[in-house]
């Protein structure tokens, strides 16, 4: 079911108000959450003796964000893809059906210049995966397999568990105090708008499976990344990079990681036995989807805006990252159905291999290192489908005030310029590090990590109203962008990693 919420009514009571009534949708119902409120935006002066910055053309603007948000386009691209397509882990029979579905749905929003680059990748492949408690109580655990695990013998394994609430725990414990038993690593994330718990944790499923191994044990399981509470574990890629010595690694949902922590704080021990049946396999073909709206004065310069075409295997990829699919393409198609079009080339990129290697990213950034000083802008969608919040700025520091301009023109939204860096998401971090300007829309991540790398990613969690609203911010920063005058300069060298 659509669903209209609260933020959407908001966004285009604020619109009307700034020119003609636009269509509504004709459903509503209640939002999953308020909506927020409008804050002023001040927008700074050009420094003395620069260049004026280009005021953004409102009439357009107004025009390209009623027509978004009176519109389902971006839900409707990930009903299709989820629906179609599925999950599409890097290499498996769905990878290669989202490529055609991919090239088809930018031709039919009108985008050209629509093809596929190919990109080489690295494949994994789940297998069986089971894990229990075997004493001193006896419980079957849900649990997934871990990104690039590896097996455990044919018949499983068993051992005592040793936990460790940190990484930072587990990498200062004597190794006498790991070796031949299974590591459990019960580092907890916390709910946040902005989804910083997860930053805080993620260095527990990336690198923990190499600590331990290191340490002697025989495999590793973890507390899901996730800020859920239901059964569902949450799967994730790890740093393993050998098969022939990659520990067995597996992801327990957050319910049964409770449980072994009350049965260690009851019982003192625990023994576990556990299945994995993972398959390293040979690189794969895939392929970076590319389409463009053609800039009508300068194509030859770019705002670049991606997203990741691959999922996890476990649900149906809506979330992650089906509605950054949804939002780039939308935005694309409502800056191309404009009578003016864009004075720059807006140009999407759907990425290959996001989740379990970057090759995609690595491969794009490689073969189009030549034009990045044409690259104006990158912008990322890859947090889901909820609404979007704030608008961060990675530049020259001189040119910070040309990204202000662009302040007003995404007020109606309810979305603000903040203070801070913007670092962009993985799939367009090779572009920072070549010096490519970075702006985050940052959206709201409450929800996000509920569902993220599990089972339970399916279209039924997204909200139409929240996910249209994320693709007109993205779709007002694109075109603001697009038809500046001036540019960001480049990123200051000493910004372009990935700290």
């Amino acid at each position: 079911m659509r669903v209209t919420s609260a933020v959407a009514l908001a966004s285009l009571a604020l619109l009307t108000a700034c020119g003609s009534p636009p269509q509504p949708p004709a459903a509503a119902a209640p939002a999953p959450s308020p909506p927020p409120p409008v804050v002023s935006v001040t927008v700074a002066a050009p420094d003395a003796g620069g260049p004026p910055a280009s005021p953004p053309p409102a009439g357009d603007i107004l025009e390209l964000q009623r027509a978004i948000l009176a519109s389902h386009g971006a839900l409707d691209a990930v009903a299709s893809l989820s629906t179609e397509v599925g999950p599409r882990l890097a290499g498996s029979a769905g990878d290669k059906l989202a490529v055609p579905w991919a090239i088809h749905a930018m031709e039919e929003r009108g985008l050209t210049n629509v093809h596929a680059e190919p990109v080489k990748v690295h494949t994994w492949q789940r297998g069986v995966e089971s894990a229990s408690i075997v004493a001193p109580v006896k419980q079957t655990l849900s649990i997934t397999t871990l990104g690039w695990s590896g097996a455990t013998p044919a018949k499983g394994l068993e051992g005592d568990l040793v936990r460790f609430d940190s990484l930072d725990a587990l990498k200062a414990a004597d190794a006498k105090t790991v070796a031949g038993k299974i590591v459990f690593l019960d580092a907890k994330m916390d709910r946040t708008t902005k989804g910083r718990g997860y930053g805080d944790t993620i260095s527990a499923r990336v690198s923990g499976p190499s600590v331990a191994k290191t340490k002697g044990a025989v495999a590793f399981v973890l507390r899901s990344l996730s800020s859920d509470a239901s059964r569902f574990p949450h799967t994730g890629t790890t740093a393993q990079t050998d098969p022939k010595t990659a520990l067995p690694a597996a992801a327990l949902s957050v319910p049964d990681a409770d449980l072994i922590e009350r049965v260690l704080a009851v019982h003192g021990s625990a023994r576990l036995a556990l299945n994995l049946g993972p398959k390293w396999l040979p690189l794969s073909e895939s392929a970076n989807v590319v389409g463009e709206v053609a800039g009508a004065a300068s194509p030859d310069e770019v705002v670049l805006l991606g997203a990741h075409l691959d999922s996890w295997d476990l649900g149906q990829g809506a979330i992650d990252d089906g509605a950054g699919c949804g939002i780039m393409l939308e935005a694309a198609r409502a800056i191309g159905a404009l009578p003016k079009k864009p004075r720059r080339t807006v140009r999407v990129v759907l990425f290959a291999a996001e989740e379990n290697s970057g090759d995609g990213q690595k491969e794009y950034a490689r073969a189009h290192a030549g034009e990045m000083e044409k690259i104006v802008v990158a912008m990322e969608a890859d947090s889901g489908g909820d609404r979007a919040l704030h608008a961060k700025y990675l530049g020259d520091p001189d040119a910070r005030v040309r990204f202000l301009t662009v302040g007003p023109a995404l007020l109606p939204l309810a979305v603000t310029i903040v203070d801070g860096t913007a670092r962009g998401g993985s799939d367009i971090s090779p572009l920072r590090a070549l010096g490519v300007p970075i702006v985050d829309i940052e959206q709201d991540a409450t929800r996000y990590f509920d569902s993220h790398h599990s089972a339970n990613d399916t279209f039924e969690r997204i909200d139409e109203a929240s996910i249209q609203q994320a693709a007109a911010a993205f779709a007002t920063a694109a075109w603001t962008f697009a038809n500046m005058s001036e540019n960001f300069g480049r990123v200051p060298t000493q910004s372009r990693d990935d700290k």
